[in-house]
């Protein structure tokens, strides 16, 4: 008896697509996404999202939301570049004030939190650990 020949099943289940969305306050979404069965779009993968103020964010997205590597560039010069987890700062990054400033290390739900290091405009960097605002016991690093 010959075997049986197994039938194909197509999956139906969702696929990454990649597209422009437009919001209806004015955001622009360019990149990957996924169509759920039930026809909802959710970000998904690599993509670019631009805020009318000029706000943008490159990076990854899962479920709808900045999760993973990224950046995001703010209309007053600011910008952070790291890890993201539901869209907020979260892991290891760096930010950069207008000034010129730059923070880098730990992040913790968008606020500094763990060890880093912290330069000012002027180029004078203080090292050590960070507590949102507080940050006592910092160590000045000699550029020697």
């Amino acid at each position: 008896m010959p075997p049986k020949k197994k039938k194909q099943v197509e999956d139906d289940g969702p696929k990454v697509l990649s597209g422009v969305f437009m919001f209806p306050n004015g955001d622009k979404y360019d990149g990957e996404y996924m169509k759920q069965p039930s026809g909802e779009v959710c970000r998904k993968g690599q993509g670019t999202h631009v805020a009318p103020d000029g706000t943008s964010y490159y990076g990854t997205w899962i479920n709808d939301s900045m999760t993973g590597q990224g950046r995001v560039h703010y209309p007053s010069g600011a910008s952070y570049e790291g890890e993201f987890v539901d869209n907020k700062f979260h892991g290891q990054g760096k930010y950069t004030w207008p000034n010129g400033a730059v923070y880098v290390g730990s992040f913790l739900d968008n606020k500094i939190q763990g060890s880093g290091e912290f330069q000012d405009p002027d180029g004078q960097a203080w090292v050590g650990a960070f507590d949102f605002k507080v940050a006592l016991g910092l160590k000045f690093k000699l550029g020697i």
